[in-house]
This record gives structure tokens, C-alpha cells and sequence, in this order.
């Protein structure tokens, strides 16, 4: 079978409403917006906004988050069409491999593994870190040395430095309640996001509120600092694009939001306005937050993990400090969540069409969830986040996704060459201007990103190809029915 033969639209619909592989479709429009804002607002905002704007974008940070949303939303628009011609599990992987076959769609699906696995291990990692501080907040010590890995120093509250940790427990306590949560339900799973969102938007916007009274406007002068040593990255435009490639972590998770597909109500109708809404809301917040945020600290000062209890140390509202840490423990939970969900969905797919063992695909009888993909990335992504420093691995992430929404992009104008008659109840406008505008600006943004991530890329995706051509290629179904004769185009 070729490598690139692709597997038709009438067959991925058939076998996502085949009994054995059905999933319930519970999710309501209100609900994948929940999703994706509970993916997206979390470690990028409270954690990078900081360090991006005072090594790379100064005040023009608000800049970064517009033009990493233009590259968001050229790729969401994208998602919309497919998701709703495709309306099953699988994201990418799934619209992928109905356009430019196998061997794409299998470097997509593993692509994927980075972004949500190893992006659940970091989120994680950070997790645990400020669960501690919150806990010392309210007199409780918590040992350091059982809440960071063996390759990680530590700082203890007397200001003590240590050479390493033991064991990161909270971080594993975090991902196996998490990976229990989506094992017994997305449905339940949807409810806990909710009340997740609802508390760390509410944080977000008060600290926007109080803190708009406190935005001094000689720290936005100049907004667009003057590069220095003329290096990309250093100020001036090229500043604002490194800047957007950093925080690009902070929109990772729209994407997930069509992993849900084959579980939405009203695909449809729902999976637009779920990709699309959560990204609008996120974008919309993102440009205040850093607005306000730069605008009480110079952002010289903010090269700093913890940015905002900084920012707000600026004013009277200290209570805010407490509130501030909360929301970011909530919005690392959602994270986790959402990104869980997206990999064991993706897998999910994968084991499906024969390119993973079967074990993945394995729907419990009563959950009607994928629990022994999820309970294997439950242990996967324990120990990356009980033993790893994965604290760099954020860009890796970020180069990851970037990769992905290029390939849905080219996806969508293959399809428009290959199957312009098919039903599409929402069509990505301006077709082929939105679609190679994607691709330009994601790829524009990858190259921000510098060659050490470009390697790391390459080195992943060197692996995944090793595990296609030893497992999947000769256990794809598609290739099987092909060799014995069974027709693959219907």
C-alpha cells in the first residue's frame, strides 16, 4: 500500500458510529468553549507573559498575543471545516490522513503526543510548584525535596539550596486524579472544567479591574523598545515575533477542543463555535491582562516566573496574591485536563485504524470512555512529571503545535482540490488566502523558535517514524484490507 493513500470520509464516519468504537455524544457548544478556554488560559499566560516581554517584546508583549492569534485564527478557521466534514475523534491526525494519507497522518498523530503529553507533564510540574507556595501561604510546609525530580535543585523556605529533589508527588497526585476524572466521564469531566473556567476567567478579570487604576503609561513608552545588539529576538519587530513564538504556549489548546469532536452534540454546528469562541475570548483577555500587566511594572522587572504576584505587590491589593495563586493552580488543572483528553482521544484514532495496539482504542462498558489509553498515559505522564525537568520543554510544545496547525492548513487545500463537492456545513472563507496565510505565519513563528527547537523536533519525529515502520505500516487496517483485496474507497 502506498504511503500516502488516504483513507475516504464515508469509511472514518462509519467506523466512529461502529458500536465497539462509539463514544457518547454528551457535549453541548456552551461546553467545547469551556473546553478550549480551560486549555488555553493557564501556564502561558501566568508564567511566560513575564519573561517574553522583558527579554524579548517589551510593552509591545500585547502585540505578540495579536499576532500569535492571527496565526491561531488562520489554523481555527481551518479546524471548523474539517471538524465538522470529520466529526469524530482524532483532531489532525484524523483530517490528515483523509487528505494526505497514511504516512501524514501518522506524523501528525505522534506530533501530537508532544504537544499534549509532554505539555501535561510540564503544566504538571508547574502545578505542584505553586500548590506549595499556596500551602506555605496558609502555614502549611509541604517538604520541597518531595515536590521537585532528582535533576531539579531546590530552594527551601529558608532560602537553603539543595542539589535535588527526590520525587515530584504532587505533580503525580495531580495527573492520576485528572486521568481517573476523564476515565469515568467526559461528561463529568465537562462539568469539573466548567467550574474551573468560571473561577480562573473571574481571577483574570480582577486583576485586570483592579489593577487598570494602577497602569502608569510611561511604562508602555516606548511600546516598541529599539533592538540593541540587532539579534532576532532581541526588541524591535523581530522582539514581537520571538515574543509570540514563547507565548504561543499560552494558546495551546483551541486545537483540543476538535479531539471532542466525535462526542459534541451538534457537531455540526457546535465544534465552530467552540474553536472559534474560546479563541476569541482567550485572545480578548490576553490583550488586557498584558496590557495591565506592563503597564504597573516596567517591563525590565518582569523577568520573572511569578510575574503577576510582582505586578501586584505594586498595589494595595495584596489579598489578590492568594486569589492570583488559586486561579493559576485552577488553570493548570484545566490545562491537564484538556490536553489528557486531546492525547487518549488522538490515540484513541490511532489504535483504531491499526497504527497502535489495540489496547487504546478499548471502550469501557459502562464509562464509555478510551480508560485504558487514558490509565497509560496516566502512568506516562506521572513519571515525565515525578522525575523530569521539563521546565524548557515548554517551547518544544509550542514548535509542536505550530507544526500541526500547518498541516491542517495544507489540509484544507487538498481537500478543496480533491473533494470540492462534499458537504461542508461551515467553509473556511477566502480559500486559498486563509489557508496559505496559516501556513506562512505558523511557520514564521516556528522559525522564531531557533534551531535547538527545530532539532528537538526532528529528533521526535525521527522516533515516531521508527515506530511507524516497525509496527503501524504492516498492522494498518487500511493497508490490510488493501492487500487482501477489500475495496478501501467506500
Amino acid at each position: 500500500m502506498s504511503l500516502f493513500a488516504t483513507k475516504p470520509l464515508s469509511r472514518i464516519l462509519s467506523e466512529s458510529e461502529d458500536g465497539e468504537h462509539k463514544l457518547k455524544r454528551t457535549l453541548s457548544a456552551a461546553q467545547l468553549t469551556a473546553l478550549g478556554i480551560g486549555a488555553i488560559i493557564g501556564a502561558g499566560l501566568f508564567s511566560l507573559t513575564g519573561p517574553a516581554a522583558a527579554l524579548h517584546a517589551g510593552p509591545a508583549i500585547m502585540l505578540s498575543f495579536v499576532v500569535a492569534a492571527i496565526g491561531c485564527a488562520f489554523a481555527g478557521l481551518c479546524y471548523s471545516e474539517f471538524s465538522t466534514m470529520i466529526p469524530v475523534a482524532g483532531s489532525a491526525y484524523t483530517y490528515s490522513y483523509a487528505t494526505m494519507g497514511e504516512l501524514f497522518a501518522w506524523i501528525i498523530g505522534w506530533d501530537l503526543v508532544l504537544e499534549y503529553a509532554v505539555g501535561a507533564a510540564t503544566v504538571a510540574t508547574s502545578w505542584s510548584r505553586y500548590v506549595v507556595s499556596l500551602l506555605r501561604d496558609f502555614g502549611i510546609s509541604f517538604p520541597m525535596e518531595w515536590a521537585a525530580g532528582p535533576f531539579e535543585s531546590v530552594t527551601l523556605p529558608d532560602g537553603t539550596m539543595i542539589a535535588s529533589g527526590i520525587v515530584n508527588l504532587p505533580a503525580v497526585f495531580i495527573v492520576c486524579m485528572v486521568s481517573w476524572l476523564l476515565m469515568i466521564g467526559i461528561q463529568e469531566s465537562a462539568r469539573v472544567n466548567a467550574i474551573i473556567v468560571v473561577v480562573k476567567v473571574a481571577v483574570i478579570i480582577l486583576f485586570i479591574g483592579f489593577g487598570w487604576a494602577y497602569v502608569n503609561p510611561a511604562n508602555h513608552v516606548p511600546l516598541i523598545p529599539e533592538t540593541v545588539t540587532g539579534e532576532f529576538g532581541n526588541f524591535g519587530w523581530t522582539g514581537i515575533v520571538r515574543g509570540a513564538g514563547i507565548i504561543f504556549f499560552a494558546y495551546i489548546g483551541f486545537d483540543a477542543v476538535s479531539t471532542a469532536a466525535q462526542e459534541a452534540m451538534k457537531p455540526q454546528r457546535d465544534m465552530p463555535i467552540g474553536i472559534i469562541g474560546s479563541l476569541l475570548v482567550c485572545t480578548i483577555l490576553y490583550i488586557l491582562f498584558s496590557y495591565v500587566l506592563t503597564g504597573i511594572v516596567n517591563y525590565k522587572e518582569l523577568n520573572d516566573p511569578a510575574a503577576v504576584a510582582v505586578a501586584i505587590d505594586r498595589t494595595p491589593y495584596i489579598f489578590l496574591r492568594k486569589l492570583v495563586k488559586f486561579a493559576i493552580i485552577a488553570g493548570y488543572t484545566s490545562v491537564i485536563l484538556v490536553m489528557l483528553l486531546g492525547q487518549s482521544r488522538v490515540f484513541f484514532s490511532m489504535s483504531r485504524d491499526g497504527l497502535l495496539p489495540k489496547l487504546f482504542s478499548a471502550i469501557h462498558p459502562k464509562w464509555q470512555t478510551p480508560w485504558r489509553s487514558n490509565l497509560l498515559f496516566m502512568l506516562f505522564v506521572s513519571l515525565m512529571s515525578a522525575f523530569l525537568p521539563l521546565s524548557k520543554l515548554g517551547e518544544a510544545t509550542s514548535i509542536g503545535t505550530l507544526f500541526a496547525f500547518v498541516l491542517v492548513c495544507a489540509g484544507i487545500l487538498v481537500m478543496r482540490k480533491t473533494n470540492p463537492n462534499l458537504p461542508r456545513p461551515f467553509r473556511t472563507p477566502l480559500v486559498p488566502l486563509v489557508p496559505v496565510l496559516g501556513i506562512a505565519v505558523n511557520l514564521y513563528l516556528m522559525y522564531g523558535l531557533g534551531m535547538e527547537n527545530w532539532l528537538r523536533l526532528f529528533i521526535w519525529m525521527g522516533l515516531g517514524l521508527a515506530v511507524y515502520f516497525l509496527y503501524g505500516r504492516s498492522h494498518s487496517r487500511l493497508g490490510i484490507d488493501n492487500s487482501n483485496g477489500i475495496d478501501v474507497t467506500r
